[in-house]
Parts: C-alpha cells; sequence; structure tokens
C-alpha cells in the first residue's frame, strides 16, 4: 500500500479515471449500440470500437496487471486489430470489466517502491509510476475515439457533462 501523500494522490487519480469515468462512460456508449455497429470499420486502416476494446483490454493485463502481479505476459498485441466480428459485445465488455477490477485491486496494493520499481514491458524499460501513467493515458486516449465514434454513428450527445451545459462550471 502507497504510504506518502503525492503517490497516494497518484494512485487515487488513476483509479478514479478509469473506473469511474472512463469504465462507465465506455459502458454507456456500448449499451447504445448494435454488435454490427461496434465492429464498424470506416476503412481497413482503421479500428473499430471491438478492436479498442480488445485493445485496451490486452494493454491493461499487461501493462498493470500482468507487470505488478508478475504474472507472464501472453498478450497477441497484433490479434487485438485482425478481428473483425466473432466477439459479441457482451463478452467484450465482461473481459474488460473483469480486467478493470484487477486492475483497480493491483492499483489499491500498489506500495512507494512499486512505483518507483524498474520493470520490462512490452520491450520498454519503465518505472511503475510509468507504466501505471501510460495506462491511463493510453485508456484515455481510445476513450476518446470510441466516445467519438459512438456520438458520429447516433448523431447525439451522450450527456457526459451536462453538469456543466449552463455556464461551463459546475455549481453556477
Amino acid at each position: 500500500m502507497v504510504e506518502d501523500p503525492a503517490s497516494i494522490a497518484f494512485i487515487e487519480f488513476s483509479r478514479e479515471k478509469l473506473l469511474v469515468q472512463y469504465w462507465p462512460g465506455l459502458c454507456k456508449c456500448l449499451e447504445s449500440l448494435s454488435n454490427e455497429q461496434v465492429w464498424w470499420r470506416p476503412n481497413e486502416a482503421s479500428n473499430s470500437i471491438g478492436n479498442l476494446l480488445l485493445h485496451l483490454n490486452g494493454n491493461v493485463q499487461q501493462w498493470l496487471v500482468s507487470s505488478f502481479q508478475g504474472r507472464m505476459d501472453s498478450r497477441e498485441r497484433s490479434a487485438e486489430f485482425k478481428e473483425s466480428n466473432g466477439i459479441p459485445v457482451v463478452d467484450l465488455l465482461e473481459r474488460l470489466d473483469s480486467t478493470l477490477k484487477e486492475a483497480g485491486d493491483v492499483l489499491a496494493s500498489l506500495s512507494k517502491a512499486d512505483l518507483l520499481a524498474t520493470i520490462q514491458i512490452q520491450g520498454y524499460t519503465v518505472n511503475g509510476l510509468q507504466a501505471v501513467y501510460h495506462v491511463v493515458e493510453h485508456f484515455g486516449m481510445h476513450y476518446g475515439q470510441i466516445v467519438y465514434i459512438t456520438k458520429m454513428m447516433l448523431g447525439e450527445d451522450l450527456g457526459f457533462y451536462r453538469e456543466l451545459d449552463r455556464t461551463g462550471r459546475l455549481g453556477d
């Protein structure tokens, strides 16, 4: 468990972003989409939401769960982008939900020493803090893509920031 205030704040903020902001927003997007829409690609050079979900699951497993728990890394990154329609949305969500629960447990268990330790991930040498930051940043980037694709398909505001509609500031 993290001991110093800066590490505690970093871990709490990381958990908040992944588990309280991004994950529920991602689920809200997918509630509105069919399996066909989730696997739609605008072209062969682009990824579908389904590919992005597989990719997020692989990234969180590799960079956070496997790395900090000392598990064997069995990720096949290229396979995340080759899938084209074979996995139902409900299964994708269940996989990512399970991975994020594990990630939340990992984050809650990290110590200052874990954040400063040097680890090898995907051919990179990083410290624990960099690994956590990478996961949150990476998840946020692809979360934004999923939100954009969803809004494009539905043609409507998803309402994530309605509390800011009146003035642009919370509570006004």
